[in-house]
């Protein structure tokens, strides 16, 4: 199987669950259901929860043991997008060619709408059986969209948006902004299959530098920060240096590891 055909084949699965956890589109109150539902099933990738699924097979643990862990990653990546759309941040009408949440239905259902799918990412967490992996899961998704992970990713962008950004402040936002999400991801697909912590922190690097090279690569495609900070070949050049130290990461991994370092050539070539 290629790699866009796993990938497409994760996805189907993710939507599969992700429709069984989500609150019916007739259930009261209709309106925060419908923009819930209408965002989460906006058109994603799902990226990150492919990333869980992956990292969970590399160290050894089954699909099972990670799928409501993917879907809570998804449900916060749905989240902070529903969010970082709203006119305070920024301010976009459309997102993959659709509307976004706020100006399909409005602004504080969008801001209810996120609301509640954070919550939902929690109480999806609190279904996992096993206790001591249960608080690992919520320790490193709460770490990671907190002041220290995407809400202060976030504060920084707005703080420097207009302004010329020096490649450190640029690393910040991206690593913050997206790289935190992506290194939790991979780490609690690790969580979730009961690894070590030396496991677990090895895939983690591999998590962050994939996913700050992630987000320089969004930008070279949509001509954005990292483009006017670095130029587009030093974005290109940066991107692959990343991307190669995130696969030096999984030495230890070995051929377990295959998938995780083809998801990540894949990434690095989306047209660039």
């Amino acid at each position: 199987m290629g790699i866009r055909q796993l990938l497409e084949k994760r996805k189907n699965l993710i939507d599969r669950k992700l429709g069984e956890i989500l609150p019916k589109i007739d259930a009261p109150p209709k309106r925060l259901h419908q923009a819930m539902r209408y965002s989460v099933f906006s058109g994603g990738k799902r990226i990150r929860p492919v990333f869980v699924i992956e990292s969970c097979l590399c160290c050894g643990g089954k699909i099972k043991d990670c799928l409501e862990a993917a879907c809570a990653i998804e449900l916060v990546h749905t989240f902070s997008l529903v969010h970082d759309d709203l006119p305070a941040m920024d301010d976009d009408d459309y997102r993959r060619g659709k509307l976004t949440c706020h100006k399909k239905f409005d602004e504080p259902t969008a801001i209810l709408a996120g609301d509640a799918l954070l919550a939902l990412a929690f109480e999806t967490l609190s279904k996992e059986k096993r206790l001591k992996i249960a608080i690992e899961l919520v320790k490193e998704l709460s770490g990671s969209i907190g002041s220290l992970g995407i809400a202060g990713g976030q504060c920084t962008d707005i703080e420097y948006g207009g302004k010329e950004k020096n490649s450190k402040i640029l690393g910040y936002i991206n690593t913050h902004k997206t790289g935190e999400l992506i290194k939790a991801s991979v780490k609690m697909g690790a969580i979730a299959s009961g690894a070590g912590a030396k496991k677990v922190k090895q895939i983690g690097e591999f998590g962050m530098a994939i996913g700050e090279a992630f987000q320089i690569i969004d930008d070279i495609l949509d001509n954005g920060d990292s483009v006017a900070t670095l130029g587009k070949n030093g974005a290109v050049k940066k991107a692959r240096l990343l991307t190669k130290s995130a696969n030096n990461s999984l030495k230890g991994f070995k051929e377990s590891a295959d998938i995780l370092r083809k998801i990540s050539d894949y990434l690095i070539e989306r047209k660039i």
